[in-house]
């Protein structure tokens, strides 16, 4: 397998990734001195302030329990479609801090406005199982083929 040069939009989305994530894990250290929630306790039992400090860190926690799948489906799947995947992982990107937007309110329901990730997560998913099943010489149809076509040039 040769990796295309298109590979570099994957890199830069992997590196777009930390940076959310480390924007995530500041806004978590800015919540604990702002509400008082000193670590290693993990959330706050107060009844006053509690709720907003553990919006903060409930979306900061369940970015980190999706980011495994993000990142495995972001290499993987981005070997064969680079720039399909990359795309999708800068919605999930995008999506991941509206997420957390909404959540740091203090009302779960607003998290819901970064559901449309969870779009973009699928289509990583289904990228990556594409890829396996081409290596694989699994015969059918050619779902994906079109898609690869515009960034498979050198």
């Amino acid at each position: 397998m040769v990796v295309l040069s298109k590979y570099g939009y994957v890199v830069l989305t992997g590196v777009a990734s930390m940076v959310m994530i480390g924007h995530l894990a500041l806004k978590v250290g800015q919540a604990r001195k702002k509400y008082n929630v000193p670590y290693p306790q993990m959330y706050s039992d107060d009844t006053e302030t509690g709720n907003i400090f553990n919006c903060i860190q409930c979306a900061h926690q369940n970015t980190l329990e999706s980011y495994p799948a993000f990142l495995f489906c972001l290499a993987i799947g981005g070997l064969h479609y680079p720039c399909l995947t990359s795309g999708l992982g800068v919605v999930w990107i995008i999506s991941r801090e509206v997420y957390a937007h909404g959540y740091s309110t203090g009302d779960p329901k607003k998290r819901i406005r970064g559901a449309f990730g969870n779009v973009a997560l699928l289509g990583m998913m289904l990228t990556t199982l594409e890829l396996g099943r081409q290596l694989l010489g699994w015969t059918g149809p050619q779902t994906w083929s079109f898609v690869r076509q515009p960034c498979s040039t050198q």
